[in-house]
C-alpha cells in the first residue's frame, strides 16, 4: 500500500520545493518582558528559511529543509518540530562533534516589543554545527535532485566561509538543472557588514529568478565608475509607485534573468501597531498592494512569510495583484501568531484578509 500524507495539495502540477539554512532554538521571555527581568522562557525554533518550509508545508505545498543540526536532544527537537509541521527533513545532517567540534544548535533571544519600546534580537549562534560541517561533502546536485524550486537567503552566507560556498555552489547546480531560484537578501548588521553583504549577493543575482527585497546589492549607476552612485540611493524607505518602479527596471536591465521583484514596505506606527504594502514587478508591470494596518503579536518573521505567501502564490498562478495581495496577508497574519512562521493551515484565512473579510467563517 503506497502511504501518502493526506494534508499535501496532491496536484500533480504543483512545485516540489527546498530550501537550506539555519535553525536556531529560540528564548522569549514571556508576557513582553525584557530579558534582565525574565526568570523563564518560552522554547521554539526558527530561522528564514526553515520558517518558509514551515508556511509552505502547512499550505500543502510539498516542502523540504536542509540544514546540518547537533546529534544531540537539542538538534533532534528541531527536526521532530519541523515533521510535526510536515516538513520533509530527510536530508538533514545530523553532525558529530568530530564534524563540527562546537557540536551546537544556533540560539537566539527575542525581547517582544510592546507599544513604543521595539522588539530587540540578540544571537547567540557563533561557532553553530552549520558554520563548521564540511560541504564539499554534500553531493548538491543529488541533495536537488526531483526538486523544481529553490530558495535561499542572504542569512545563510553571514554565517561563514563554508555557509557562503555552500550557497554560491547551490545557486550553479540549481541553475544548470532549471530549477526555479528564489532569493532574499535579508540582511543582518549583527553577522556581517552592509559592504561585504552587498559584495556577496550581488554575486548572487545572475542565477536568481524570483527576488526578494532590493538590498543588499549594489546596482551601480556605472560599473565602470562607482562614484555615480547606486541606483538605490536616496529612494526612502517607503518610496512611491514611480520611485519603486525605477528601481525595478535598472534590476532588470542588469539582470534579465529575474522574472520576478517584490519587496514590502513596512509603516512602524509604534511597536504594536504596524502597517504593510508591498510592490511587485511580473510580467512588464510594477504592482502596489493593497495597504493593510494591524496589531502586532509577534513581529518575528514576517518578511518570511511575505516570502512564503508570494511562492505559494506563484506556484498555484495566481493572477499578478492576487499574487502580491496574498503575500502581504500572509505577512500581516503572521504577525498575529507566536513564534517565528506563519503556522496558517488554511490558505482561505489568507485570502479572506487579502480581500479585506474580516467575518467570523462557521
Amino acid at each position: 500500500m503506497e502511504h501518502t500524507n493526506p494534508l499535501l495539495d496532491h496536484d500533480q502540477n504543483l512545485k516540489k520545493f527546498i530550501t537550506i539554512g539555519e535553525i536556531m532554538l529560540r528564548l522569549t521571555p514571556p508576557n513582553y518582558e525584557k530579558i534582565r527581568m525574565a526568570s523563564s522562557f518560552e522554547a521554539s525554533y526558527g530561522g528564514s528559511e526553515a520558517n518558509i518550509a514551515l508556511a509552505l508545508a502547512n499550505l500543502g505545498i510539498d516542502s523540504t529543509f536542509f540544514s546540518v543540526v547537533p546529534n544531540n536532544s537539542l538538534g533532534k527537537s528541531a527536526i521532530r518540530m519541523l515533521r510535526s509541521n510536515d516538513v520533509h527533513c530527510t536530508p538533514m545532517i545530523l553532525s558529530t562533534p568530530e564534524e563540527t567540534p562546537t557540536h551546537r544548535l544556533g540560539t537566539y533571544y527575542l525581547e517582544t516589543g510592546y507599544g513604543i519600546r521595539a522588539s530587540k534580537v540578540t544571537y547567540d549562534r557563533k561557532h553553530s554545527a552549520i558554520t563548521e560541517y564540511d560541504f564539499s561533502r554534500v553531493d548538491l546536485d543529488a541533495l536537488l535532485d526531483g526538486f523544481d524550486w529553490l530558495h535561499l537567503s542572504g542569512i545563510t552566507p553571514a554565517l561563514g566561509p563554508n555557509c557562503r560556498q555552500l550557497v554560491l555552489d547551490t545557486l550553479r547546480v540549481a541553475r544548470e538543472k532549471g530549477m526555479t531560484i528564489s532569493f532574499d537578501g535579508n540582511f543582518r548588521s549583527a553577522l556581517w557588514s552592509w559592504d561585504e553583504a552587498r559584495d556577496f549577493c550581488t554575486q548572487c543575482l545572475p542565477y536568481i529568478d524570483v527576488l526578494l527585497g532590493i538590498e543588499p546589492y549594489h546596482l551601480w549607476r556605472d560599473e565602470d565608475d562607482h562614484s555615480k552612485g547606486d541606483w538605490k540611493d536616496g529612494i526612502p524607505l517607503q518610496p512611491s509607485y514611480e520611485q519603486q518602479d525605477m528601481i525595478f527596471e535598472a534590476f532588470l536591465a542588469r539582470y534579465p534573468n529575474l522574472k520576478c521583484i517584490a519587496r514590502h514596505v513596512r509603516y512602524a506606527h509604534s511597536g504594536s501597531e504596524n502597517s504593510l504594502k508591498a510592490y511587485m514587478w511580473y510580467e512588464g508591470h510594477t504592482f502596489e498592494s493593497k495597504l493593510f494596518t494591524f496589531n502586532i503579536l509577534d513581529r518575528v518573521g514576517g518578511g518570511d512569510a511575505f516570502a512564503s505567501g508570494l511562492i505559494y502564490a506563484m506556484i498555484h498562478n495566481y493572477r499578478p495583484m492576487d499574487m502580491i495581495n496574498f503575500a502581504v496577508a500572509s505577512s500581516a497574519i503572521k504577525h498575529t501568531i507566536h513564534g517565528d512562521a506563519n503556522i496558517t493551515d488554511d490558505a482561505q484565512t489568507i485570502r479572506d484578509l487579502m480581500n479585506m473579510n474580516y467575518d467570523i467563517r462557521r
